[in-house]
């Protein structure tokens, strides 16, 4: 059987006796049109079916039609199977649903964003770009074209708000629980070295240990347990009396715990450890793994609909709470 021949913008524009033009512009609402030419455009409409291409339609209002969460890492790999990456393309996808838009998830190479950043840049189908895990580097080569539908989760600059959890307060606590429970040689199990909300958390414990008038001991690595185990078997060679381990985020933790169960370390009685992110498998690492939350899903909400233009763009930190069980 044959399919029934798509009605066009054309096919309306001569139903209703009016130019290409004028149909055009009353359909989308994108320019002025008399009230008699805007009645038979509708109802020629109407009569014939007609359904407008939402991509083409996008692509003429320059609106675009996805958000794109651009995230820097090192490798595809890291961004492809993080977990973390995946909550915030979750969360982007519910506001887009509602805007009538996709997601596309992208890999900005940490040492030469450039050439990914202007590819978005000239990319006409891009409503909006959700920076993750930005970089000085990033803000620094962002295109002009990019301003005004731009948000980042981490750092942001002038032009690019910034939106993501108050880690510098966070990590303060942290530190200053494990300091008010007694312990007093406190190990960090850092991040990335190149992600500068990463550094934040460092900043903060080592002022709270400088305050304590104690030394910092910080051994950076990534957010992977494989960092936990061995980030805790270095902390252990060089600080070996070291009774509490802040790990940068849960997975790090948990690895951690690992390192020291098999070193015969007692946790909590040697050796306390804390992490961050409140993920699941935290409650039942048995025992219960002390840490703080993250409301990924709030951060991406926020920063998706500040990237699309639904709410105006400003500086955005969300608070986290202690969650404290076993572990410390």
């Amino acid at each position: 059987m044959r399919s029934r021949p798509a009605v066009t913008l054309e096919h309306v524009a001569l139903a209703a006796g009016v130019s290409r033009a004028t149909a055009s512009r009353v359909l989308t609402g994108s320019g002025v049109a008399s009230e008699r030419a805007r009645r038979q455009v509708l109802e020629a409409a109407v009569q014939l079916g007609y359904v407008a291409d939402p991509v083409a339609r996008a692509l003429v209002s320059g609106r675009g039609t996805r958000l794109v969460v651009a995230a820097s890492a090192q490798c595809p790999d890291d961004v492809e199977h993080c977990a973390y990456t995946s909550r915030v393309v979750s969360a982007a996808a519910q506001v887009c649903a509602a805007e009538g838009l996709g997601v596309a998830l992208r890999w900005v190479p940490v040492d030469s964003p450039g050439a990914v950043l202007d590819d978005l840049a000239r990319d006409r189908s891009v409503a909006g770009v959700l920076l993750v895990n930005t970089t000085e580097l990033t803000l620094q080569l962002l295109p002009r074209d990019l301003a005004g539908r731009v948000a980042s989760i981490g750092v942001g600059g002038p032009g690019v708000p910034e939106v993501d959890v108050d880690t510098l307060t966070v990590a303060r606590r942290i530190t200053e629980h494990l300091l008010t429970t007694g312990r007093r040689r406190v190990a960090l199990l850092a991040g990335p070295a190149w992600m500068p909300c990463a550094q934040r958390p460092v900043a903060a414990y080592r002022a709270a240990m400088r305050a304590a008038g104690l030394p910092a001991h910080v051994v950076p690595g990534d957010f992977s347990a494989r960092h936990g185990r061995a980030g805790a078997a270095e902390v252990l060679r060089r600080w070996p009396d070291t009774d509490a381990v802040y790990g940068i985020c849960d997975e790090v933790a948990l690895g951690a715990l690992q390192t020291l169960r098999a070193a015969g370390r007692q946790v909590p009685g040697d050796v306390a450890v804390m992490g961050f992110d409140d993920i699941p498998a935290a409650e039942f690492s048995g025992p219960g793994l002390t840490t703080a939350t993250h409301p990924v899903e709030q951060i991406a909400t926020a920063a998706t609909r500040i990237a699309l233009g639904v709410v105006p763009g400003a500086r955005t930190l969300f608070p986290s709470e202690l969650v404290l069980r076993e572990t410390a």
